[in-house]
């Protein structure tokens, strides 16, 4: 588990000489051919798995594996019937996206705090649909100001940015054995409860 900082890129190298993931890890990480699973993009933070198994990492990032949870505060506020569309569908300039879950948790002047919950992630999939949306006030688009991954299935990130942890074997075996999917069967309704 790495707790990925705003500014870093999720590559082995960048051309541009800008900081990667692998520049804040410890060297070993690089030599003994650790990958991340998914990828968080250049503006975003928090929640990032690295495995040295290619097949593990393609089991982890299968579409509809595992929920993901985001911290995203928004410029401008999000209306009951904007938060059901991003639930719905969203058109978007690469096609309709949504969200399995949003809640709203808190306010700050002209800002909102959402938790949002993915089962599957297109390139910049949240700030594309809260692009696609409108303020009704100030009639601009909704902005992501600040993305956050905080989990991945029951795996809660847990340690600050920058640093990094081995999971437990309790977390490695629920990732590995799909334990969140049998916890999650039968669950009606789209809205989220977290």
């Amino acid at each position: 588990m790495f707790h990925k900082p705003k500014g870093a890129i999720v590559t082995l190298s960048d051309e541009n000489s800008r900081k990667t993931v692998y520049d804040i890890l410890p060297r070993f990480i690089l030599e003994d051919r650790w990958i991340p699973v998914g990828r968080l993009d250049r503006d975003s933070r928090g929640l990032l798995l690295f495995t040295r198994e290619g097949g593990l990492s393609d089991l982890l990032t299968k579409p509809g594996k595992f929920s993901k949870f985001y911290e995203v505060w928004i410029r401008g506020r999000i209306t009951n019937e904007q938060l059901q569309q991003t639930l719905d569908g969203v058109k978007t300039p690469i096609g309709m996206l949504r969200f399995k879950g949003i809640k709203t948790s808190g306010y700050a002047g002209p800002r909102t705090r959402l938790i949002v919950e993915l089962s599957e992630g297109k390139n910049r999939h949240i700030r594309r649909v809260f692009g696609a949306l409108q303020d009704q006030q100030f009639h601009n688009s909704l902005k992501v100001l600040d993305l956050k991954r905080t989990q991945i299935g029951t795996v809660k990130l847990d340690i600050p940015s920058s640093q990094w942890r081995f999971l437990t074997h309790e977390e490695e075996n629920a990732l590995i054995n799909g334990t969140t999917l049998s916890r999650r069967k039968g669950r009606k309704g789209r809205k989220t409860n977290r």
